[in-house]
């Protein structure tokens, strides 16, 4: 299959083909299969996002001990993980910079 570019934006959980408004955070080249992989990783954590904000109005509930918020880091991880891997050298470098993904890039 040939990859096609694609603009992400992660805080909209949005994937398009159209560069438009702030919608290009990150550009990856994906194929289909790609796109719906990284999609359902974006939906996982917008899930996950929303067990936290239930989680917070919880208040016997300590943050640091919580598996939900755990569950946003590892889905919130495994995003960046795939736009890495799919990204263009700019979006790349970027990832690189924030350091959330160690040396797991490599």
């Amino acid at each position: 299959m040939e990859k096609q570019k694609y603009y992400v934006c992660i805080p909209a959980g949005e994937i398009s083909q159209v560069r438009y408004g702030n919608n290009d955070d990150y550009t990856i080249y994906a194929t289909t299969e790609e796109v719906t992989m990284l999609r359902a990783k974006l939906d996982n954590m917008d899930k996950a996002g929303l067990d936290t904000y239930v989680r917070a109005h919880v208040p016997i509930m300590l943050y640091h001990n919580d598996k939900s918020n755990d569950a946003y880091d590892d889905s919130m991880t495994k995003v960046f993980e795939m736009i890495y891997k799919l990204g263009d050298e700019q979006s790349r470098s970027h990832i690189e910079g924030m350091g959330i993904l160690g040396d797991n890039h490599m």
